[in-house]
């Protein structure tokens, strides 16, 4: 761990600032900020400092997954025929492919500069359906994962009841998701005992989504929480497809967003993901809410879900992050690229993350992403400021693509350069874990995926 770092600029909560000094306490927590001061004998970040970005949507498993159903199975592809694919790949998963896997997707972040992740996991159960021994085992392995990595992850375990609205079965495909509000309560409380003395590990819950859990259920699974740990973060999908918000209609007469604005306690710590399908008054509502919106941009064009009502929500002040998801892509630069590229699409118009306050798009979609995660995970960082986290991410002053560039308009090149990299260190708490785009333990986490993987597909036949 570093205990003093100079940068040459570095992004501030209120303003760019040059010649910055920033010392770590023995904690990882940032003890002071001090601009307008020779390095002297600190480290020298070497280039721009930034804050890192929290991933606040993960199903790891997914990762192993990219590139795998991108082939036609019907002319009506969609979410739903994607939805079977995943299935039918999950059933071989094991313990140890879940851990090789999401070792590999936390390094491939942090080179990335992700710091943190929420990792809502429902993939709870053996092949055949039945309990681990250890009922946690699979959430174990994802934060074990994650500190191996060297990311900090809030794991949320996931509440998987039903198959459909109205407490539809199970379907066969959906057996290893099976739990109940003491399952998932239980997962934390483990999480939270073996990891109690670690900072950079949270728990939280994450009710699937109005389909996968009766409001019995959700009411259980919230009481208990307000019990074991009332701080907690409560994550949930909602309004992705079209379909979903047609069979919300059909089972409530009210549209998912709605239904839970209406009759869940949805404030601070509340994530509801996607929120792809809301109207005017959905949108105004969940922005006064004070919960964060969970978009996923390139998992969200990958499945068709369709577009977020941004200019709205953006204009209301309201709260949103940005997640991998199943992970076709690994790149905080990229979900921010392309949620302002769908809305000029759809808009017809340039720079819609944008303010007369804040004319810059991409340092104005950086420090309200920042914002937003660090809500969604519970997680005391996303500044570079007395009392956060020391999460940073140092870019590449020496790239081409940075000459000439000067404050803002550093995140608006890192966004929207192209695909050139220009991250070059990361740290976690002030820790090192990527040193000149390298992770120290990279090759023998990559090899352990490719066996995993190879394995995965030759059990496919």
């Amino acid at each position: 761990m570093f205990r003093r770092l100079h940068a040459p600029v570095a992004m501030l909560p209120d303003a760019w600032a040059s010649d910055v000094l920033v010392e770590i306490d023995d904690g990882g927590v940032i003890a002071s900020v001090t601009p307008g001061v020779p390095r002297g004998e600190a480290e020298d970040a070497g280039g721009p400092l930034v804050p890192g970005m929290p991933n606040l949507h993960s199903h790891a498993f997914q990762r192993a997954m990219a590139g795998l159903a991108e082939r036609m199975g019907s002319p009506e592809d969609s979410f739903w025929t994607w939805r079977e694919v995943m299935y039918r790949f999950l059933a071989r998963l094991d313990p140890d492919d879940c851990h090789a896997i999401a070792s590999q997707l936390y390094v491939e972040m942090l080179r990335e500069g992700y710091t943190a992740v929420a990792e809502f996991h429902y993939l709870h159960r053996d092949p055949a359906g039945r309990r681990y021994a250890d009922p946690a085992e699979m959430s174990l392995a994802h934060v074990r994962a994650a500190r191996e990595a060297g990311i900090a992850i809030t794991h949320l375990a996931s509440l998987y009841a039903h198959g459909g609205f109205g407490g539809a079965p199970l379907a066969p495909g959906q057996r290893r998701f099976a739990t109940a509000p003491a399952d998932v309560l239980e997962i934390v409380r483990r999480v939270r005992a073996e990891h109690r003395a670690d900072p950079d590990v949270r728990a939280g819950v994450a009710p699937h989504s109005l389909r996968a859990v009766s409001p019995p259920l959700l009411a259980e699974l919230l009481d208990g929480l307000a019990e074991a740990a009332p701080t907690a973060p409560v994550h949930i999908h909602a309004a992705e497809q079209v379909k979903e918000v047609e069979d919300c209609l059909a089972w409530s007469g009210r549209r998912p967003v709605e239904w839970l604005l209406d009759n869940a306690p949805v404030d601070e710590r509340w994530c509801l993901v996607h929120c792809t399908h809301m109207t005017r008054e959905e949108t105004r509502r969940l922005a006064a809410s004070g919960a964060v919106a969970g978009l996923c941009p390139t998992t969200e064009g990958n499945l068709g879900d369709g577009i977020f009502p941004f200019p709205a929500f953006f204009a209301a002040d309201g709260h949103f992050g940005i997640g991998g998801d199943s992970h076709v892509s690994r790149s905080p630069v990229e979900e921010l690229r392309w949620l302002e590229y769908v809305q000029r699409l759809q808009h017809r118009r340039r720079n819609l993350a944008a303010s007369p306050a804040r004319p810059s798009v991409g340092a104005t979609l950086w420090r309200r992403a920042l914002d937003g995660g660090c809500r969604a995970l519970a997680r005391p960082a996303g500044a570079i400021a007395p009392g956060a986290r020391a999460d940073l991410v140092v870019l590449d002053g020496e790239h081409p693509d940075l000459e000439g560039r000067r404050d803002d308009a550093i995140l608006d090149t890192l966004v929207f350069s192209g695909s050139e990299r220009l991250v070059r260190h990361v740290a976690v708490s002030g820790r090192w874990v990527i040193r000149d785009r390298r992770h120290e333990r990279e090759h023998a986490i990559a090899d352990r995926y490719r066996r995993a993987v190879a394995k995965l597909l030759a059990d496919a036949g």
